[in-house]
């Protein structure tokens, strides 16, 4: 059977602590902690550098944890046995979602999954981008739908590029903003902004704000990417937030928010399904890839 060390240090990569593992495995945290800290010691490297904040990966550890979890993903299809050998579409097709707010995008190309491969079960996770990414590296996921510029920085992936996401800023109704003609990179800057993700592309979308307006972020910068925390937010304050325009066109939108007059269109955001290169993608996620190119709102 599979050294069951495998599955702790896996399941501590996949969710920052040992506490976290342990409960998700079903066993005591010290079990975790001293079976990693003596597989540590037999491999002559550390796996994880621990903090106050939790565990991270070094450089050996996520290639061990990357070789670990693909071990046993292939012991989980190895007992699945007839049922995989009939149907190369059954089992866990484990998705990540990053920033969390482009979770919204995976309802049609789901519905188009299942429907035509119905074998297949679902596990989506949305998060940071960093917590995506560290996931998708380490086996955990076996793809990730993000922005196309934030993959880019990560050499170990491989891109499907997707159709792009048109985004505009947004505000409350009866926001002061409102009253303008047009919008320049000053007004936007007098208010707070909400950005869903730190990482590109929205990075350059908030420094060009401050930046050119000659302005600090300190204290005005918001990274949210729960979206129904941003529309609260944006409603019950003068803070400025990113929205899809394909929602700026649904009922609820236009009842409560505005889209803002911006001189400027904002570009649109590449969006990419990203597996791991040093592993074949299974029939489910280009399954999954498929299903996204089809069925992205353009």
């Amino acid at each position: 059977m599979t050294d069951r060390r495998l599955l702790y240090i896996v399941s501590t990569a996949k969710y920052g602590s040992f506490t976290a593992a342990a409960d998700q495995v079903g066993v005591t945290q010290s079990a975790v902690t001293k079976s990693v800290a003596e597989l540590e010691r037999e491999l002559g490297y550390a796996i994880f550098n621990r903090t106050a904040r939790g565990v991270f990966l070094t450089d050996q550890g996520r290639d061990f944890v990357e070789r670990a979890a693909r071990i046993l993903d292939d012991t989980r299809e190895l007992f699945r046995g007839a049922t995989t050998r009939s149907d190369p579409y059954a089992g866990v097709l484990r998705i990540g979602v990053g920033p969390a707010s482009l979770e919204w995008l995976l309802v049609e190309p789901l519905s188009t999954l299942l429907s035509q491969h119905p074998s297949v079960q679902l596990d989506i996770t949305g998060g940071s981008f960093d917590r995506i990414v560290q996931q998708l590296r380490t086996g955990a996921l076996d793809v990730a739908l993000g922005y196309e510029a934030a993959f880019e920085t990560q050499p170990d992936f491989r891109l499907e590029t997707l159709p792009p996401l048109k985004t505009s800023f947004f505000v409350r109704q009866g926001h002061p903003i409102l009253e303008l003609d047009e919008v320049d990179i000053g007004d936007i800057a007098k208010y707070d902004l909400i950005s869903p993700s730190g990482s590109p592309p929205y990075d350059a979308v908030w420094r060009q704000v401050y930046d050119q307006a000659d302005a600090e972020p300190t204290g005005r910068l918001h990274v949210i990417d729960y979206f129904p925390i941003v529309a609260r937010l944006v409603r019950n304050s003068n803070a400025v937030g990113l929205v899809s325009l394909q929602y700026t066109e649904t009922r609820i939108f236009k009842s409560r928010f505005a889209v803002v007059p911006y001189l400027q269109r904002l570009p649109p955001s590449s969006l990419c399904c990203a597996t791991r290169t040093r592993w074949s993608p299974r029939p489910a996620v280009r399954a999954f890839v498929r299903a996204c190119r089809e069925r992205f709102p353009t």
